[in-house]
């Protein structure tokens, strides 16, 4: 909406009209319908300092200088702007990506954060019920000593965790959801650093369900990232070949780090050229953005400039609508916004 105020027309006119839209609305949703969303929380941080680490030294001095950064990016914050998107859009299935635990110990050690928790907190505040139906456990980095403490040098550590979540809504009645899944991608990404290999540990995870008696499975996942081709687009092929082969509805949602205009990786024309559906494709002509705002968030203005984040469907599954949530500032000053990227939110029937 374009926040515009139209004087013109009568009060009589505008209550017709808003009762229209009420109608519209009430009868959009029909009881074969599943609202999904999916998040990126966003780490908190560049990890590019421990990538360019030659030194255990600098190993260590790029840990603090990333927990640093996931200090000032304040997730309790962001935390409680995803939870005021999942409250305005009431999604069944909430597919979650960087759900990270940072946590530090030792004497004067800065606090640690559970993002899982810290959301999940602030929904339950907002008198929302969502449920952990699935998580697939990612990188796990750590402990390591941390700089960011009053106590002597090595008495405090960081130990980062990053999971997929799928989130369920108890308060919809009518939907079941069983049979969760997860696995680990055969193909990797490995990085050689100061403290050993390193790898994110991708992979996916899925619920199986039902809906007005209509069966489906719904896959989240977080690909590798886009300079890796190679190792991004045989995980998006393991995908198909894995959890995507379902007899019913099949709902993927997460972060594919494959634009969607091609201009970076193969991977979502794997997904979609003989497979899925793209829910977007109910928006001609936006282009959508969803990634990426500064590393900071500390950028006023939009930074987001290609399509990355999908809901796909395939089978028995149709989408009817699709949006972005967290594409607006938030608060008045930094961190502006929700996450690094932009969530989607679509509504998909089972037919």
């Amino acid at each position: 909406m374009d926040g515009r105020t139209h004087r013109f027309g009568t009060i009589a006119t505008l209550a017709v009209v808003l009762v229209a839209g009420m109608t519209a609305t009430a009868e959009a949703k029909d009881k074969r319908d599943l609202t999904v969303m999916t998040q990126n929380l966003y780490v908190g941080a560049s990890l590019a300092p421990v990538n360019a680490a030659t030194t255990p030294f600098e190993f260590i001095v790029a840990a603090a200088t990333i927990y640093a950064e996931v200090q000032f990016t304040d997730y309790p914050a962001r935390a409680d702007a995803v939870a005021a998107e999942i409250e305005a859009n009431a999604p069944d299935l909430v597919a979650l990506q960087e759900v990270t635990s940072w946590t530090s110990t030792g004497p004067g050690a800065p606090p640690s954060l559970d993002f899982l928790a810290i959301l999940r907190q602030d929904l339950a505040a907002r008198g929302l019920s969502y449920s952990v139906a699935a998580s697939s456990n990612n990188a796990h980095v750590g402990p390591v000593p941390l700089l960011l403490c009053s106590g002597p040098f090595g008495s405090c550590l960081l130990t980062l965790q990053d999971q997929d979540v799928v989130l369920v809504n108890d308060g919809n009645a009518s939907l079941n959801t069983f049979n969760p899944r997860t696995a680990r991608y055969v193909a990797q990404q490995v990085q050689t650093t100061p403290a050993g290999p390193l790898s994110f540990n991708r992979s996916w995870a899925s619920i199986d369900g039902t809906l007005d008696g209509k069966t489906f499975r719904f896959v989240t996942t977080h690909l590798e990232i886009e300079d890796f081709p190679a190792i991004q687009e045989a995980q998006a092929r393991e995908i198909l070949a894995g959890p995507a082969k379902f007899a019913g509805a099949v709902i993927a949602a997460g972060d594919f780090n494959s634009a969607a205009d091609g201009s970076t990786t193969r991977s979502y024309a794997i997904l979609t050229k003989a497979y899925f559906e793209d829910a977007w494709d109910t928006n001609p002509g936006d282009p959508g953005y969803s990634c990426c705002q500064s590393d900071t968030l500390t950028n006023a203005t939009s930074a987001l400039a290609s399509r990355i984040d999908l809901v796909l469907t395939h089978g028995a599954a149709r989408a009817l609508e699709s949006h972005l949530v967290g594409n607006a500032p938030f608060q008045a000053s930094a961190p502006f916004w929700p996450s690094d990227h932009a969530g989607v939110v679509a509504t998909v029937r089972l037919q």
